[in-house]
């Protein structure tokens, strides 16, 4: 269901330095699958048939087919985890999309959400707000002006079983509520009612996405490296990372993958980015990012491995049609654009390898959701066990506070932790003499 192919990792990373790294990964994958590692209570992701059990799929479809009934748009509120996934999926399988789905809460971007209403503006609206808590900045402030413009009944919330301020305010006004369990990190959450709810209202067969994660599951329960391909993956980014490479660019040559590639940034970057340690997850999308960082990538700071995300099959056939060669492309007449881009890719591995820059590239047959689902639950047990290797807690996110504190503070929450006066003291600590201005 996926494959790598490991050969342009050569000679920085080869089978004889995985197998060195045996036992390592055995530790580390069983720390992950019996739950003895740090941020065990945050494992509740790792069964996805348990996750969301058919009396929980069935309701989660039930409510879908009911806003999809009475309403033209849904509007998912949510940030990170509780949004990034849902949109990867939706976005990714766009062709199988018969029901729009718009995002909002994940910025403060007064631009953004004007225009968010305006597109709105005349439709019948439903409104999911996703959020344990209900008191996230971003997502709270966006589910405020959101929330009058629903159709009565079609606000749902998906959060916390028991507490919260969102869970207090869903059973005072008697909106429908599906759960977060305690256990589910939000950037683990896609595979939960966080993210299988808006991916049901698009139009997304959600027991098919389940059912490649569990396809995953299985396969991935086997501890030699040579057999596992979450654990070659996590070994050869840990090799890489032992040898001084410090960024990994997730890259892709299909734009219908982008917020799969956003998704992947948070899942590495908050799971790993701690005790000043980790990759530096980054991604681009190539063709086009070849005319914007390819000489980067070609001649850059040697500090860079790639992995190539490609789709083997199911692309429409489009080929280049006859002309009077005034552009060159005679030669290309006929040709399919599908083929056209894969030699693209295979052209780019080939060069920034020979440039410096090992690769790794994980193959998908095809993109659907059965597919979808199997990558997905690839890159979230990668991700457990690359942390593992690290030394890291992957479920925790201490460092996210820290800008948040600052905020309350600027902005006066009452019981903030730093005063307004500290705040605005510390930014201007340097004094106007420092200040260049024009």
């Amino acid at each position: 269901m996926l494959s790598l192919d490991a050969a342009f990792l050569a000679p920085n990373v080869t089978p004889e330095l995985v197998a060195q790294q045996t036992e390592r990964l055995a530790l580390a994958h069983a720390t992950l699958t019996n739950g003895t590692g740090a941020g065990s209570d945050f494992l509740g992701w790792l069964d996805p048939a348990a996750m969301a059990d058919d009396a929980l799929l069935d309701e989660i479809e039930s409510i879908a087919t009911e806003l999809r009934a009475r309403t033209d748009v849904l509007v998912s509120v949510g940030i990170g985890g509780s949004y990034l996934g849902a949109r990867a999926v939706i976005e990714a399988l766009s062709d199988s999309v018969d029901r729009p789905v718009l995002f909002a809460g994940q910025n403060l971007s007064a631009r953004y959400h004007t225009e968010l209403l305006k597109s709105i503006a005349g439709k019948k609206v439903a409104v999911n707000a996703i959020s344990k808590s209900g008191t996230t900045t971003e997502p709270a402030v966006a589910f405020r002006i959101l929330r009058a413009l629903a159709e009565p009944g079609c606000i749902v919330a998906t959060t916390d079983k028991n507490k919260g301020a969102l869970r207090k305010v869903a059973g005072g006004a008697g909106w429908r509520t599906l759960p977060i369990e305690d256990s589910i990190g939000g950037r683990y959450s896609v595979l939960s009612p966080v993210g299988l709810l808006p991916i049901a209202y698009a139009g997304i067969d959600i027991r098919e996405l389940q059912r490649g994660a569990i396809a995953c599951a299985r396969a991935c329960a086997e501890p030699d490296p040579k057999k596992n391909p979450v654990l070659f993956y996590a070994a050869a980014r840990n090799l890489l990372y032992q040898q001084g490479f410090l960024i990994e660019a997730l890259a892709s040559f299909e734009p219908r993958l982008h917020y799969v590639l956003e998704w992947w940034k948070q899942l590495f970057g908050e799971s790993e980015g701690k005790n000043h340690t980790a990759l530096y997850p980054s991604s681009v999308e190539f063709t086009t990012d070849l005319h914007s960082m390819g000489q980067y990538f070609q001649e850059g700071r040697r500090a860079l491995i790639e992995t190539f995300l490609i789709i083997e099959d199911g692309e429409p056939s489009l080929t280049l049609p006859t002309g009077d060669n005034a552009d060159e492309l005679g030669y290309l007449v006929g040709q399919e654009l599908t083929t056209i881009n894969h030699a693209a890719y295979q052209a780019t591995a080939l060069a920034h390898r020979e440039g410096g820059v090992p690769s790794l590239t994980i193959r998908l047959p095809k993109l659907d959701a059965y597919h979808l689902g199997f990558l997905l639950y690839f890159f979230e047990r990668a991700c457990g066990v690359s942390g593992y290797l690290l030394g890291v807690n992957p479920f925790d996110q201490p460092g996210v506070e820290a800008y948040k504190l600052n905020m309350f503070g600027l902005l006066g929450k009452p019981g903030a932790k730093i005063s307004q006066e500290e705040l605005l003291a510390k930014v201007g600590a340097a004094g106007d003499e420092a200040i260049v201005r024009f």
